[in-house]
């Protein structure tokens, strides 16, 4: 297959796809948000996988499950195979976002509950932020940095609470995950400016099948699985909905209005993914969520505001 073209258009429209005008920025928040919504439902939704499934058999297939569907549409479209010089990136977004995060929150998540756990999503939009900043020399304003590190104070603080301010022994797989998922999702970020975001995270998953079909092969023969609603539910839900879906908009939605503003989206993760825990796992949510929601609303809005 011929390679892919990945010039940018003189109009601001991304021969890969993205559009980067005023409809493009508005198109690419709801994408972004999208994804956010998506992913806050990973933790629960990983919870139930674990019902059923080994950590390391609910990573591997999860990976393999949205890397077929992925595959399956890249090929139906007849995609031409990604540029020798985007595949680098390529891999840093499978490191980061298809094994390195799913497998070190899943193995916290053992010994975590799922609030604890969601110090990890606090912290990654500050994290995410400081990695694009290095990595494709983004220069967000002073506002916007203080409107962050108030955002995922906030977060901090309220997730912190929520699990009674104890450090647990997954504290260090949840911190390898924030440094992980920050790398992939801004190499991811860059690559989805020169083509199409689901090209990105599509390609990246059918990479890593070389690792991830020996691993549950491995894992499987070793994991016992007890197959139930919640864990065939969870794990469907990790690997079409995060893995895949959320991860396309995801993409997109950075492309279109940049990397440092989208991820400050993800300052409001935290708070869904509580909700969701009452919701879907029975968890206690204190009083002090919709204090810490409000606040979470305002750091947002101020950093969709702020000028880079």
């Amino acid at each position: 297959m011929r390679a892919q073209s990945s010039a940018i258009a003189p109009s601001g429209i991304a021969v890969g796809g993205q559009e980067t005008g005023g409809h493009g920025r508005s198109s690419g928040t709801l994408q972004a948000a999208l994804g956010v919504v998506a992913f806050s439902l990973t933790f629960p939704a990983t919870a139930w996988g674990l019902e059923g499934f080994g950590p390391w058999s609910l990573i591997a297939v999860r990976s393999i499950l949205a890397a077929v569907i992925a595959g399956g549409c890249l090929l139906a479209l007849r995609v031409p195979l990604p540029e020798r010089r985007h595949r680098a990136g390529l891999a840093v977004v499978g490191a980061g976002v298809v094994l390195g995060f799913p497998l070190l929150t899943t193995l916290a998540l053992q010994t975590s509950t799922t609030a604890h756990a969601a110090v990890v999503v606090g912290l990654l939009p500050l994290t995410t932020a400081l990695f694009s900043a290095l990595r494709v020399g983004t220069r967000p304003s002073r506002t916007f940095w203080l409107a962050a590190l108030a955002g995922a104070a906030a977060v901090i603080a309220f997730t912190v609470q929520q699990s009674g301010g104890a450090l647990t022994s997954a504290d260090a797989y949840l911190f390898a995950a924030l440094l992980v998922c920050a790398a992939g999702y801004t190499e991811g970020g860059r690559l989805a400016r020169v083509m199409p975001g689901w090209h990105v995270i599509g390609w990246a998953l059918v990479l890593c099948l070389p690792l991830t079909v020996p691993m549950a092969a491995v894992a499987l023969s070793f994991e016992p699985v007890h197959l139930t609603a919640h864990g065939v539910t969870g794990l469907l839900w990790v690997a079409v909905g995060s893995q895949f879906l959320g991860l396309v908009v995801w993409y997109r939605g950075m492309a279109a209005i940049g990397i440092p503003k989208a991820s400050q989206l993800q300052l409001a993760q935290p708070l869904l993914t509580l909700v969701w825990s009452v919701l879907l796992l029975g968890e206690h949510l204190t009083v002090a969520a919709p204090l810490t929601a409000a606040a979470v609303l305002v750091c947002i809005a101020v950093t969709q505001r702020a000028r880079g």
